[in-house]
């Protein structure tokens, strides 16, 4: 039986630092970067800042148990703190699998390990300290990238999927989550504005909202549904659509 995980993974192991990185007016901030004082935020962060992510975490681990096939590789590609790592393991039935956990951030890794270790589940979990665009898919029943393309250079993205493409096994999936922009002008600002008001509604100040979004707004680049969708047909999925949207949040499934 699957195990419906409808909170975050990372809520049994953490105890949440609460995230006021950007709170400070006289603090100089650069870009935003993965590094150890954001990992120690990062539960609290996250959970406040992405509509559904909670849900989108739950759902992910569903669909693994959904897909994973015996002896075969589930990817978690920029993998933070392991909470889509977790619910996938926990979720998966088959024998004989394993999950290869990827992040470029050794402070990010540092912390997925210690909460990976407190977990009692068996599948076994490789965790390795790449970029995801230098990662070899073979043999995947499920690869997932939840909030991960984002940060990745435009320039490779097309590569990256495709490369997702040729290691998935015939009738695996690929789960994709991003923040999205919208081809309306009217209908992106309304969506970025809702977002700002979900952040201000989880208890960051008008400050911290644009503290944080400076910081990412060159790290952190946005593009539409459609064009996603036509990087992932381009790459040859058979048949790819969103299953969960919130704002400008959304969560594609693809299957091969």
């Amino acid at each position: 039986m699957y195990t419906f995980y409808l909170f975050s993974a990372l809520a049994l192991f953490v105890t949440e630092d609460h995230d006021s990185l950007y709170a400070d007016p006289l603090s100089e901030h650069g870009l935003f970067a993965f590094d150890e004082s954001v990992a120690r935020v990062f539960p609290d962060m996250i959970k406040r800042s992405v509509p559904g992510y909670s849900t989108i975490v739950a759902m992910t681990g569903l669909l693994a148990g959904k897909y994973a096939t015996a002896e075969s590789s589930l990817y978690d590609l920029g993998c933070s703190l392991g909470a889509s790592t977790l619910a996938m393991r926990q979720n998966i039935l088959q024998p004989n699998c394993k999950i290869i956990s990827v992040d470029n951030s050794t402070a990010m890794l540092d912390r997925c390990k210690s909460i990976i270790d407190t977990d009692t589940h068996d599948t076994p979990i490789d965790l390795t300290c790449a970029d995801l665009q230098d990662v070899v898919i073979q043999n995947a029943s499920v690869v997932v990238l939840n909030f991960t393309l984002q940060f990745i250079p435009r320039a490779l993205r097309d590569e990256v999927i495709e490369g997702i493409y040729r290691g998935l096994q015939p009738g695996g999936i690929m789960v994709l989550s991003e923040k999205v922009t919208f081809e309306d002008p009217y209908l992106d600002e309304l969506n970025i504005e809702l977002h700002h008001q979900f952040k201000r509604a989880n208890g960051y100040s008008d400050l911290e909202v644009a503290g944080k979004r400076n910081a990412l707004e060159t790290v952190l680049l946005p593009e539409t549904l459609n064009l996603h969708k036509q990087r992932i047909n381009a790459a040859g999925f058979s048949s790819c659509d969103v299953w969960f949207q919130c704002f400008n949040f959304a969560s594609l499934v693809a299957l091969k």
